[in-house]
């Protein structure tokens, strides 16, 4: 009985030590391999057993191969990579905003300004050149060109983005199905052990998937003690025993631009900032790009309004003969500042001045901007009718809402000293049209005919009173600015972009550096190591060495005791 139990504890012992060999080779022929778990063998003493007035072992028993990993470690990975890829992703959208805005750059628009200005000053010095009124026109149209183009290239940065949240949305999808898939897989194999890790390589595969899917969206990662993992997202179960839910898109339009949002298929809960790379990309798009579209957009507005209302109290070296305003009201009997335009209008006045041009003789008529609140105030409808009751002036409304102007045969009009801001606000006797970024461009009645560009105030060809107005407003605080001047405000738009970039930048690095921090532990860990796996090799094989010359020295009593 005692040979026959060492025998059978020996052969055991064969199988188990080779055993070990083969999950030591499983760990270095993977040791290259991402994500890679270290396994380990778990041995157990076996149970004792009385034989007569002795009590002997039964040699080792193989528990089960058991990974090696800290799963208090991975959630606070799956954190870390939430933040790091979320920051990561940030700061790429600030490094492509930052060229685009190409400030310092031969086309950026401080340039294109002070290119406008230097042109303007020209105007100045020699108001009645035709020439030099010419080139401020033209370069007044490449001011408008390369603010909207900018407008272009960050609205072509923004929609770039949806491509990115299909891509990581699709990406995510796929990821919460192959955790939900390897659930029952791994908890099949594992069904009969006691280690609960045994199936090695799709739990490796599952905790590659959650890896990844932290770096997309923040999940919160459960494992049950039957081998499940369940997944959350804040408050929201992604999987949960059985059921699990998805991300979907959900389509919306933000500052002229087609933008997606992520939601939970089930519980509709909205992820856009939740954390993540997601987060990251839609923060970027809608904060830090968007952010930048308002900015360029409050500077825009106050080029067109601020230089508007200078241009539309002056007057060119040609009158008009008819005039149709650019911008519309939403309706012609609601009061002005309160009938939908882009810019609002102010209580006030400007004078309406009509030449005959056989005589040379002009009639001044002070046109009423009544928006104190007290009494009837001005809409579209009766300042029509007061234009209209001037002589030898026609002044209609079109059906689409804008006034439009005509002289009888040998007049024609022009206008001076608004102090309401009505012309400005409707498109009338303006430089520039549109209301922002997107639609700042010149007038084309300017544009066409640089005569329009109102230089003056009626002092003749010479008269550059407008155009010392216009040189100057560039650093001329503005109420629609917040108090700067237009340069200041852009330069400190700029500057902000800058600073934020950095600080982006800074906080990237810092996540990174966190995380990569966990890795490392992760890799000390669970991570593994050629020279232990070699010396375990070396072990086993000394022990599966001793089994079989024990297996050996028994065969021999064996053979001994059958020959006596």
């Amino acid at each position: 009985m005692g040979l026959s139990s060492a025998l059978a504890t020996a052969s055991r012992s064969l199988e188990i030590f080779s055993t070990g060999i083969q999950v030591a080779g499983q760990n270095i022929s993977n040791a290259g391999s991402p994500g890679y778990i270290r396994e380990e063998l778990i041995l157990e003493t076996g149970a004792s057993y009385r034989q007569g007035s002795l009590i002997l072992g039964t040699g080792v028993l193989a528990a089960g191969v058991q990974q090696q990993i800290d799963i208090f470690l991975e959630t606070q990975i799956h954190a870390a990579n939430s933040d790091a890829n979320a920051a990561q992703a940030r700061q790429l959208i600030y490094q492509q905003l930052e060229i685009e805005v190409q400030e310092l750059g031969a086309d950026d628009l401080s340039t294109a300004l002070n290119d406008f200005l230097a042109a303007i000053n020209e105007v100045v010095n020699q108001p009645e050149s035709e020439a030099f009124r010419q080139i401020a026109v033209e370069q007044g149209v490449q001011l408008a060109n390369d603010i909207a183009y900018l407008r272009s290239r960050v609205d072509s940065l923004r929609e770039a983005q949806t491509a990115k949240v299909d891509s990581l949305v699709a990406e995510a999808n796929a990821l919460i199905d192959e955790i939900f898939d390897l659930n029952p897989q791994i908890l099949e194999l594992e069904s009969a052990g006691l280690l609960k890790s045994e199936a090695g390589g799709l739990r490796t595969q599952r905790y590659e998937a959650v890896n990844r899917l932290s770096e997309i969206i923040p999940v919160r990662y459960e494992e049950q003690p039957n081998g499940e993992v369940y997944l959350f997202l804040g408050s929201d179960p992604l999987i949960l025993s059985g059921d699990k839910q998805n991300l979907e898109t959900v389509t919306r339009t933000d500052r002229g631009v087609t933008v997606q949002d992520v939601r939970l298929t089930d519980s509709k809960f909205v992820i856009s900032t939740a954390g993540g790379e997601l987060q990251g990309i839609i923060e970027g798009r809608d904060q830090v790009l968007g952010g930048f579209v308002d900015q360029l957009d409050a500077y825009a507005a106050g080029l067109i309004y601020e230089f508007n209302r200078i241009h539309s109290s002056g007057e060119g070296l040609a009158g008009f003969t008819s005039l149709t305003s650019t911008t519309p009201v939403d309706d012609k009997d609601a009061v002005l500042n309160a009938a939908g335009l882009d810019f609002v209008p102010e209580h006030g006045s400007f004078e309406l001045k009509l030449t005959n041009a056989l005589t040379g003789v002009t009639e001044t008529t002070v046109i009423n901007v009544d928006l104190d609140g007290i009494g009837t105030d001005t809409t579209l409808q009766t300042l029509r009718d007061d234009l209209d009751a001037v002589a030898n002036l026609t002044a209609t409304i079109t059906p689409d809402g804008r006034l439009e102007l005509s002289a009888a045969a040998d007049y024609d009009f022009r206008f001076g000293n608004d102090t309401s801001g009505a012309l400005a606000a409707l498109g009338a006797n303006t430089f520039f049209v549109g209301a922002d970024s997107g639609t700042i461009a010149v007038n084309s009645a300017v544009a066409s005919d640089h005569r329009l560009f109102a230089t003056g105030q009626g002092g003749g060809p010479s008269d550059n009173t407008n155009a010392l107005l216009f040189a100057q407003f560039v650093d001329e605080p503005r109420d629609s600015l917040g108090g700067l001047s237009l340069e200041t405000f852009y330069q400190s738009t700029v500057a902000a972009l800058a600073n934020s970039s950095a600080s982006e930048q800074a906080l990237s690095e810092g996540f990174a550096a966190y995380r990569d921090s966990l890795r490392n532990q992760r890799e000390q860990f669970s991570g593994v190591s050629l020279d232990e796996e070699a010396v375990k090799v070396l072990e086993f094989q000394r022990a599966f060495q001793s089994a079989a010359r024990l297996i050996s020295t028994i065969d021999e009593m064996f053979t001994t005791l059958l020959n006596m």
